[in-house]
């Protein structure tokens, strides 16, 4: 996939990184199962360009903490991380088979800029700019684990918080919290039908 045509920002070395996602990927599943094989055949349009909508949501200002929560096999932080050279991430899941894909992609990648929690996002020290995740859990559960882990001074364009993908109908969902939200339509960025439903969810926690 051309990624520069969607992000014209992108360095050459991002530009190389992305490319090498896919056969790692696709080495590490013949040994652990981290992506459905329906997935992998769309691997770069529905993982890689998908996580890296947020960009098109918000730009990271550079010296921000990002934090993943459920990251699963690296996603959407592994791609950001590749786009933010300058942004630290923290990529966290419970599920060890999990976090051991993202420590060997991480690594054969070289990225420096990415620590790695196995484990809750409640256990995670320190506080964060943002959020993100990749459909994980309801916002009125999601909120309790990271409200505390946000930072009060912002620095990006939008106030700190969290920037969630997710898909479908989510006006009942976001109709449960207290916290100002706002949903982007992904469709508008990548005229792909596989976005026809998908969103990026801003909720903002400062």
């Amino acid at each position: 996939m051309d990624y520069r045509a969607f992000f014209p920002e992108l360095s050459d070395e991002a530009l190389e990184q992305l490319g090498k996602l896919k056969a790692l990927y696709v080495e590490w599943n013949r040994a652990i199962n981290v992506i459905s094989r329906k997935d992998m055949d769309a691997f770069d349009l529905h993982h890689v360009l998908h996580s890296l909508a947020l960009m098109k949501a918000m730009k990271f200002a550079p010296g921000s903490d990002v934090l993943d929560v459920g990251t699963g096999g690296g996603f959407p932080g592994i791609p950001l991380a590749i786009a933010y050279p300058d942004v630290n991430f923290v990529l966290c899941d419970s599920i060890a088979k999990k976090i051991k894909v993202v420590r060997a992609v991480v690594r054969a990648l070289g990225l420096t800029n990415v620590r790695i929690h196995h484990g809750r996002a409640e256990e995670i020290d320190g506080q964060f700019d943002f959020v993100v995740s990749r459909a994980v859990t309801r916002m009125n559960r999601f909120i309790p684990w990271v409200h505390g882990k946000i930072k009060k001074q912002s620095i990006n364009p939008w106030p700190n918080g969290i920037l969630a993908l997710k898909g479908g109908d989510l006006s009942e969902e976001l109709g449960e919290i207290r916290f100002p939200s706002e949903r982007l339509s992904i469709l508008e960025w990548f005229d792909q039908p596989f976005f026809e439903t998908k969103q990026v969810v801003y909720v903002q926690l400062r």
